[in-house]
């Protein structure tokens, strides 16, 4: 995701005035990184939560706990979601306005420097954050728990930095004392950076005739949950192929991002051949300023890197891919046509049945015994769930499923017995599938029956 920033600043125009103000942005940005705190260990290893193929790391600043996700998409650290419980004090703040992927305007942030940042036992003292003033990505309720922002560029840059998708652990490496060891049965890539962001050459067979593989620059972009994006019209044979369906791919920072949803023949990254991955196509509407770098084909997302185990070496400018198990499984997507989000909280009653023995008489007055069964009721809160999106001429659109209803069962049961993620996954199995929702809609339950439909 491309995010650019504009703020008033007084013109440079004496040479001499513009060669000390070059030095000193460089002086800050060699100095502003993050470092092993304490005896400068060799590494830390973090466990790390896996929603929707994205990964969420536990970020303080300023001494206050909070969830970021890894972003390698983005290359400022960004805090879009503080509620009132997540009081932050921030330093040194001035107010510009951020623009990036989709088809809004820039929009209002603070730019706060000199922040105190922390993983585990690795800080950087010294750091910049960019706030946005409305929360338009309202990611948490897409989680299914709460998500305060994103970081990129700002963690990797001075780090070796190991991604275990299947274990779910990510480890940081001091460069200073960690060498890379040589794997035969892995693939390297050169890193190309650009705006501080990374790149690399890949190649795709895009066209079902024949088995031409067209050359792709893609962003590494471990932000964003799809497999693959392609942007149209970068390479004359990179076009949305004839099956495809229009979707809502996620949200950027200046609005809803559209594309067509497709798939490909194959996608070549190196030895290791990806078959028939699901491929969004975007036009120039949602990704103009994504664009800005005109060798840019598109990007590589979640649900490919997960099926790898992936190291980051920034200052040395590579990235090395290792496959895991999962790199031959099927590519799906969602074939309900709903977007279902987080909607806060329910109180519900929950039923406990317990045995009573009743041993009057123990002691020799009588052999008689009582059971009893004691019936209680008691109230927890559950999550809640209801729609947010419905496609157009999908499945659920076609039943008379309607954004803002509330889902209260799910093929049978409680809604809150399944999480976000749980649920995702029911509409991305196989197509035919029945799906049977209850619904609140104005105070009123409905039932509704469906199938799963492949469109592509």
């Amino acid at each position: 995701m491309y995010i650019g920033y504009k703020r008033k600043v007084h013109n440079l125009r004496k040479p001499l005035l513009s060669l000390l103000f070059l030095v000193i942005v460089f002086n800050a940005y060699s100095q502003s990184k993050f470092q092993f705190y304490g005896n400068e260990d060799v590494r830390q290893k973090i466990k790390f939560t896996l929603i929707n193929n994205l990964i969420i790391l536990p970020l303080q600043i300023n001494g206050k706990e909070l969830n970021f996700i890894l972003d390698t998409g983005v290359n400022k650290t960004i805090l879009f979601n503080l509620s009132k419980n997540d009081s932050l004090g921030l330093n040194n703040v001035e107010k510009i306005q951020l623009k990036g992927l989709g088809d809004g305007e820039p929009v209002d942030a603070l730019l706060s420097k000199n922040n105190r940042f922390r993983v585990k036992d690795l800080v950087n003292p010294n750091e910049d954050l960019y706030v946005i003033l409305r929360d338009n990505f309202n990611m948490s309720a897409k989680m299914g728990m709460t998500i305060h922002g994103i970081i990129g560029f700002d963690l990797l840059k001075s780090l070796i930095v190991k991604i275990d998708y299947s274990t779910k652990y990510i480890t940081f490496y001091n460069p200073k004392k960690y060498k890379l060891k040589k794997c035969g049965r892995c693939e390297e890539f050169r890193l190309e950076f650009y705006r501080n962001k990374p790149y690399i050459n890949t190649y795709a067979q895009l066209d079902t005739v024949g088995n031409k593989k067209i050359e792709t620059k893609l962003l590494i972009d471990s932000g964003g949950s799809d497999a693959l994006w392609f942007f149209e019209g970068t390479h004359k044979d990179i076009n949305t192929p004839k099956k495809y369906f229009r979707d809502v791919l996620g949200e950027g920072l200046s609005g809803t991002i559209y594309g067509n949803r497709s798939k490909i023949p194959s996608f070549q990254l190196g030895r290791y051949t990806v078959e028939n991955p699901t491929v969004s196509f975007l036009d120039t509407t949602s990704t103009a300023n994504a664009r800005q770098f005109k060798l840019r084909n598109g990007s590589i997302g979640g649900n490919i890197l997960k099926r790898f185990k992936v190291w980051f070496d920034y200052g040395n400018r590579r990235v090395i891919f290792k496959k895991n198990g999962s790199l031959k499984r099927g590519f799906y997507y969602n074939m309900s046509g709903l977007s279902v989000i987080y909607d806060g909280q329910e109180l519900v009653q929950e039923r406990s049945e317990n045995i009573v023995a009743d041993t009057y008489g123990s002691g020799g007055v009588s052999d008689n015994k009582t059971i009893s069964f004691v019936t209680s009721y008691f109230y927890r809160f559950k999550p809640a769930y209801k729609i947010s999106n419905v496609l157009k001429d999908s499945p659920a659109d076609l039943v008379g499923l309607e954004v803002d209803d509330v889902i209260k069962r799910i093929n049978g049961s409680p809604a809150y017995t399944y999480t976000l993620s749980q649920i995702n996954s029911l509409f991305h199995e196989k197509p035919d599938k029945r799906i049977t929702l209850e619904i609140e809609r104005a105070g009123q339950r409905y039932k509704f029956k469906f199938r799963l439909k492949k469109r592509i």
